[in-house]
């Protein structure tokens, strides 16, 4: 603020100039206000504040696109647009209402998922589980990255059927949204690909580590006779899950025909590569947090674990394109014992971390 005494002042001696004189002063004086008029005007934002991502011990380092790496103000803004129907054609459905937190970011127990106009598509809805480790997305990965991923739902006819343009064009409408892009990316100026940036950088958080199993590595936790006895099938050649799903992740995240059909109504990663040999084959997903997600399969055609341990065992089908990894094909599968079913499935329940679907940071911001 001006002094008041200073301008009184000025005002007493301008009385006694010339006009000449009285014009300087008047220069002087409108200069000595912008000055302070600038000091007392807001201050240009600051850049996005870089976000220190926590790699959990035992885990590879998460690649993060150099195009987009994580802020505070981006992940927030992510998390908003996640969770937000606004991106839908009828604002109704959000990302999150195919991917619910409770069922690991998977959908609510559903089969197929249904669009805002009442279709619903032909595959199960994947869990969003660790991401950022993932190099490609969708049971068929014809998608490369996160960032890519979230491109399809919003103009697929069958899901949120909204184009990117008016969907865009709502944003950049919208009471809070252009200064949200501003602070995360420095640009009010709202276009698809800063909002699938945004999403992909909350995605990167949804870091599921704390499992029971997990705690078990960390030698702060005990498994008990049956886990540890399905642990150990798990590892073995008996049960010869670990070829598919033996990482810290939980998936090799490689595509496998796994013995489901002799025959394919869906080529999965074939129909992406419109290669003969890719028919059948379909990414091998995560078994963390395997409790919540059923059901199970990229068609989701068993509804319980006992179901899928049970195909495994008695119910592998031959096809040309099968995992050779999975041997004893001609015998229907592995032939476990009741005893190893029941202990394969208590070493998979300790891959449940309540912590990420309880986690507030995850959750809906409205």
């Amino acid at each position: 603020m001006v002094p008041v005494c200073f301008l009184l002042v000025l005002l007493n001696e301008i009385t006694e100039m010339k006009n000449s004189q009285f014009v300087l002063i008047l220069i002087t004086v409108g200069l000595f206000l912008l000055v302070n008029c600038k000091e007392d005007s807001p201050t240009i934002e600051d850049h996005p504040t870089p976000y220190e991502l926590v790699i959990p011990e035992g885990f590879p380092e998460m690649t993060v696109p150099d195009d987009n790496p994580m802020t505070v103000e981006g992940i927030s803004l992510g998390r908003m647009l996640f969770y937000d129907p606004i991106l839908s054609g009828d604002s109704t459905q959000s990302c999150a209402t195919c991917h619910a937190q409770a069922f690991a970011f998977s959908d609510n127990g559903n089969q197929f998922s249904e669009g805002i106009d009442g279709e619903v598509g032909d595959r199960n809805s994947t869990a969003i589980i660790n991401p950022g480790w993932l190099p490609s997305l969708f049971w068929d990965g014809r998608a490369s990255s996160v960032e890519d991923q979230a491109f399809g739902p919003v103009p697929n006819p069958i899901e949120m059927h909204e184009e990117w343009t008016e969907a865009t064009d709502k944003l950049n409408a919208h009471a809070d949204y252009p200064d949200l892009f501003l602070k995360a990316f420095e640009t009010d100026d709202i276009d698809s690909v800063l909002v699938v940036k945004a999403i992909a950088q909350f995605e990167r958080t949804l870091i599921s580590s704390n499992s029971k199993f997990d705690r078990y590595l960390a030698r702060t936790e005990e498994l008990t006779e049956s886990e540890q006895n399905g642990l150990d099938l798990f590892f073995s050649e008996v049960g010869d899950c670990f070829h598919c799903h033996g990482t810290i992740l939980f998936t090799d995240n490689l595509f496998h025909n796994n013995g489901l059909d002799r025959t394919f109504t869906d080529l999965g990663l074939g129909g992406v590569t419109d290669d003969s040999n890719d028919d059948g084959k379909f990414k091998a997903p995560t078994l963390r947090n395997i409790a919540f997600t059923a059901p199970y399969m990229h068609d989701g055609r068993f509804n319980t674990l006992e179901e899928v341990i049970d195909f495994y065992s008695e119910g592998l089908q031959s096809s040309p394109t099968i995992d050779p990894l999975l041997t004893g094909v001609l015998h229907g599968g592995r032939n476990l014992s009741n005893l190893e079913k029941e202990d394969l499935i208590s070493f998979l329940l300790t891959l449940s971390d309540s912590t990420f679907i309880a986690n507030p940071d995850f959750s809906n911001p409205f």
